[in-house]
């Protein structure tokens, strides 16, 4: 399915990823927003190709779309120069679209443009620098420390995407010639226009799983499945749910984790507390999540109050958007325009809350599956790939003149 192009040839667009490994943007498959733009762009009948490094091991395989991925093996400062020059040799593009502002994407998009005047945008979908402090970060190590961070072969300031020079590349925000973001958070910080992640609503569409079934083949049918279909990490609230539902101390509630933390053992640290009232299923292919999330009777997104929270758009919630499912969520980012009365809503950090609205949705099916339904609405006309489409083809036309616009 196509929507209205932009251009009057196909152009070729690449775009530029930092990390294609199975622990960077290889890890979910299709899920993620690269493919999520690279879907988005193909729409508009651009012919896209996905370049990126490999940092230390195999690169992940993307399960929606057939895009052509070029890599390179990544290394630390000085090997990386070489490899990045290997990596633009190869580029074959009219247009670069880098992701996040890194020495390893927008970096050497910027170089690429200073040799040949290719056009770049911007996407920025993280605030990568939440995760060392935000603005409170500062580098000013001692002599000694400075040395051994530059001459040691593991040397921090050897690794390309080291906060200080995360730092130095969000000053350089203003030379691509767009820039995308997909939250308000962002967009506050770094301008650009918002363009939110896009769900493929023919993919999620409820009509075409049966609920009964995936609960039989996943073993939920014993319980009332609250799902949370995503990573686990400290600041996405799960705690807040397993709260919950000690608090209500119901045998016929459990909370299904789909996937895990690739990044730490937080999974095993919420098993260890509340091992009792979770179940949890190993990563899904995107494809196979849609009959995965049929078999759920609330979809939560708990998220708590914090930088790297309201820098993320919660994929998951479109998950259960898509699929029709009643979402209770956090007052927390974008949530509360996202859903707009589609869903239930607490304050973050609010485990009782939280109780008391699993509660009142099993006792209301009917209010719950019309807020479902049209939450389904609100995904097909605002967040569907659809919708992303359109708005990168604004996007796109904002560009340089170009043969192909």
């Amino acid at each position: 399915m196509t929507v209205d192009s932009p251009f009057a040839s196909s152009p070729r667009i690449s775009i530029l990823v930092s990390d294609l490994s199975k622990q960077g943007a290889g890890r979910w498959g299709g899920a993620v927003r690269t493919f999520l733009l690279a879907q988005a762009l193909e729409r508009l009948g651009a012919k896209v190709t996905i370049y990126g490094f490999i940092f230390g091991d195999d690169p992940g395989e993307p399960t929606v779309g057939d895009f052509p991925m070029v890599t390179v093996p990544g290394a630390f400062y000085p090997g990386f120069i070489g490899r990045s020059r290997e990596l633009l040799r190869q580029l074959d593009t009219d247009i670069i679209y880098a992701l996040r502002p890194k020495a390893t994407t927008l970096g050497l998009a910027l170089w690429h443009k200073r040799q040949t005047g290719c056009p770049v945008i911007l996407d920025i979908d993280d605030w990568e620098l939440s995760w060392h402090g935000g603005d409170r970060f500062r580098y000013r190590p001692k002599l000694k420390q400075l040395a051994r961070d530059i001459l040691k072969p593991d040397g921090a300031l050897r690794y390309p995407d080291h906060p200080l020079y995360l730092r130095w590349m969000e000053s350089q925000v203003s030379k691509a010639d767009a820039v995308t973001v997909h939250t308000q958070f962002l967009q506050d910080r770094f301008g650009g226009v918002k363009v939110p992640n896009g769900k493929d609503t023919d993919l999620f569409n409820p009509e075409g799983y049966d609920s009964q079934l995936s609960r039989e083949v996943h073993g939920f049918s014993a319980y009332r499945i609250l799902m949370f279909p995503g990573a686990p990490r400290p600041y996405k609230g799960i705690e807040d749910v397993l709260k919950a539902l000690e608090h209500l101390n119901r045998e016929d509630l459990r909370l299904v984790i789909v996937g895990g933390s690739p990044y730490d053992d937080y999974d095993q640290e919420l098993r260890r507390r509340w091992g009792r009232w979770i179940i949890q299923l190993p990563p899904q292919p995107v494809t196979k999540m849609p009959f995965v999330v049929a078999g759920a009777d609330i979809i939560v997104v708990p998220q708590r109050e914090t930088p790297a929270a309201l820098a993320q758009f919660p994929l998951k919630l479109t998950d259960g958007m898509s699929m029709a499912k009643p979402i209770l969520a956090t007052r927390v980012g974008d949530i509360p325009e996202i859903l707009q009365g589609s869903g239930y809503l607490v304050e973050p950090e609010a485990p009782e809350a939280i109780a008391k609205q699993i509660c009142w949705i099993l006792e209301h099916p009917e209010e719950a599956k019309q807020r479902g339904a049209l939450a389904r609405q609100r995904c097909v006309e605002h967040y569907s790939l659809e919708a992303m489409s359109h708005l990168l083809a604004g996007v796109l036309q904002s560009l340089p003149d170009s043969p192909h616009l």
